[in-house]
């Protein structure tokens, strides 16, 4: 239920805090003052997307917030899936927009898109515009609203139709690579295992390239390389010209301090030490002579490395940065090349799916036409009896379940509403037989069984009555006092038979003040809605006017209490 909405500076409206009631809350007043924005701005709140005209001139920013308390499951459990907590039950909305047309929305202090906000509110809220006349006389809308009578069932299997639909497409796209020219199939072919002959003739192994780069710098390097050993050789073994080698050096050390430790055996520890660093030492010397001799310049095989680094840098250029790419790129290349190889095999299995699948989605669809089928007759008869508590008593109303040729998500069937005013007349499409004051009531009877068959708390209806007087008004403002035991309505009219069932009844009015042209609401009293029943009646206040906006006032609170 919508029990609270702010609204600050909102086109001519400044800043108006309504706080609404259950039941029939009812919005009267003279045309232009300002009561479609009310409509307009719980549609901006709930994510409708709008202009920056919408900001009351020479301000900086609009803001709307609604106040909503429910303890539909539903609704719960789409706030916890927007990681949104409620307590209570309560749900704020707040949205706000700046001149410069920069929007926010939040919900209980959590920041969500506009797409959100009207996911969430279809769950809880219906608005009937009056451009919904012009869906419903949109056949292509009819599905949607007879789904919605539908409930669990239906929608379980347009769930298993989707994911279904996926399946086959993915199949289809299948057999028909599969089933491509024979010359394009061999081109392919030819193109794969050329790839794939580059990459083997290549040999290529993990850690190959850098190994290859390494060994290319030490060639690069020889001559520095052998210059460097030979240097550090003269200073362990050869000496030079500053004297003999570290070798013989140790090798003095080792003869006195032999001689030391047979004088004095404490010194034997260091002796071993020494022994040691000479035994190092000549093992060192080893390895260096080998290393030196090993040292050569080999220009064959600086150019045999440039080569394969070469073929590795060609390779990486066309299938992939490293090494790794290049050996995965050519195991995508067999799997491709195996499955085209293999393809009428596997196009005879792609087949098998297909009819398997399109078994299962003939099932389906024919599952749906029955539900959709069963479903209309139920509708018919509750709307055919809405339409006659609405004074269409010789009216027909038909939903038409076609099934076509085609299918999609939705499965294969077209939907229709058909209706006849009049008795002895065919069953017409409803944009060629309804009129304005038909429209509405055809309207309400699908509003009134939808609101049987659903959980939204919360209709709003703006100017509904269009085209409505006499005693169908009267049948229309009973019909709108019914659901709203049930159900909260807010409902802008202009009717007084409507206006006298109010539970809550708010006065939009237009005032100017310093120049400036402004729009408030305020809540009436029982002689309030009384003053503005008689308005809507005759416009000039009399006694007789007053005397009947009175009675009417009276016999719509008895109506009600019989409810």
């Amino acid at each position: 239920m919508l029990e609270r909405l702010s609204i600050n500076n909102i086109a001519l409206i400044e800043k108006e805090e309504i706080e609404f009631g259950k039941g029939l809350n009812i919005l009267s007043g003279e045309t232009g003052a300002g009561k479609s924005m009310i409509i307009d701005s719980l549609n901006f709140v709930l994510g409708e997307r709008t202009g920056r005209d919408i900001v009351r001139k020479g301000q900086d920013k609009a803001w709307v917030e609604a106040v909503f308390s429910f303890n539909d499951r539903t609704v719960l459990k789409q706030l916890q899936d927007m990681d949104i907590e409620s307590e209570d039950g309560t749900v704020v909305i707040k949205r706000v927009l700046t001149s410069e047309g920069k929007s926010s929305s939040r919900i209980n202090g959590s920041n969500v898109t506009a797409a959100m906000l009207k996911q969430l509110s279809e769950s809880f809220i219906d608005i009937h515009g009056q451009h919904e006349h012009q869906s419903l006389l949109n056949p292509a809308r009819h599905m949607d609203l007879l789904d919605k009578f539908c409930g669990a069932p239906l929608e379980n299997l347009k769930a298993e139709m989707a994911e279904i639909i996926k399946k086959y497409k993915n199949i289809l796209s299948g057999i028909e690579e599969l089933s491509g020219d024979d010359d394009e199939r061999a081109q392919k072919i030819e193109m794969l295992m050329f790839r794939i002959g580059e990459i083997d003739d290549a040999a290529l192994t993990v850690g190959e390239e850098e190994v290859l780069a390494e060994r290319k710098q030490v060639l690069n390097n020889a001559e520095k390389i052998k210059k460097y050993t030979n240097e550090c050789l003269k200073l362990l073994y050869y000496g030079g010209e500053k004297g003999q080698g570290a070798m013989d050096s140790i090798g003095e050390c080792v003869k006195s301090m032999g001689s030391v430790s047979n004088i004095d055996t404490s010194a034997g520890e260091i002796y071993d030490m020494i022994c040691d660093v000479e035994a190092q030492l000549d093992e060192t010397v080893k390895s260096l002579k080998s290393y030196a001799e090993n040292i050569s310049s080999n220009e064959r095989e600086i150019e045999e490395i440039e080569e394969r680094l070469d073929l590795i840098y060609h390779l990486k250029r066309k299938y992939g940065n490293t090494v790794e790419d290049i050996l995965k790129y050519r195991e995508k290349c067999q799997s491709e090349l195996d499955f085209i190889i293999n393809s009428e095999e596997a196009l005879k299995r792609l087949k098998e799916e297909k009819a398997v699948l399109f078994a299962r989605i003939k099932d389906i669809c024919d599952g749906m036409d029955k539900i959709r089928v069963s479903t209309a007759a139920v509708i018919e008869e509750k709307i055919e009896t809405q339409l006659k508590d609405l004074e269409m008593k010789n009216a027909r109303f038909k939903i038409s379940v076609t099934k076509k040729d085609t299918f999609n998500s939705k499965g294969c069937n077209v939907v229709e509403f058909l209706i006849t005013p009049n008795a002895g007349e065919d069953l017409k499409p409803l944009a060629k037989i309804a009129s304005g004051g038909e429209m509405s009531r055809v309207m309400l009877a699908l509003k009134t069984v939808i609101a049987n068959a659903d959980c939204i708390e919360t209709f709003i209806f703006d100017e509904i009555d269009t085209g409505v007087s006499g005693i169908t008004a009267q049948k229309v403002a009973e019909k709108m006092a019914l659901i709203s035991k049930e159900r909260q309505i807010l409902c802008i009219t202009h009717l007084p038979q409507i206006a006298a069932m109010a539970d809550n009844h708010f006065l939009i009015e237009k005032t100017v003040n310093d120049g400036k042209t402004v729009s408030g609401v305020r809540q009436l009293n029982v002689d309030g809605s009384i003053d503005e029943i008689a308005r809507l009646i005759g416009g000039e206040k009399t006694e007789l006017v007053e005397m009947t906006a009175e009675e009417m006032k009276m016999k719509a609170e008895k109506y009600k209490d019989m409810l």
